[in-house]
């Protein structure tokens, strides 16, 4: 089975730099390795992140995205402590 998943960044706000999305690249291909997925695709933007995974009936994909969004959020800001900063800013009207 395929999926096409998109991870916005809180607010939409343009975080990501091409150092960024390669870690976070890196990150959901061994979260999807751990799973017996395949990361056929991946690209992203400032503000997002698209993934195509083919993973097997027996994946559940609730705990395949829980667990893609919790670790590289927390490994992106543990490797990036800049980003943290983007996570306290609002939009101001």
């Amino acid at each position: 089975m395929h999926a096409h998943l998109v991870f916005l960044t809180k607010y939409r706000h343009d975080v990501f730099n091409d150092q960024h999305l390669t870690r976070c690249e890196e990150i959901t291909r061994a979260v999807c390795a751990d799973f017996e997925t395949e990361l056929t695709e991946f690209n992203g933007e400032p503000s997002h992140v698209h993934l195509l995974a083919n993973f097997p009936p027996k994946a559940a994909i609730s705990k395949l995205v829980n667990s893609l969004k919790g670790v590289s959020s927390r490994r992106l800001r543990q490797d990036f402590p800049d980003l943290v900063q983007h996570y306290w800013q609002t939009n101001k009207l």
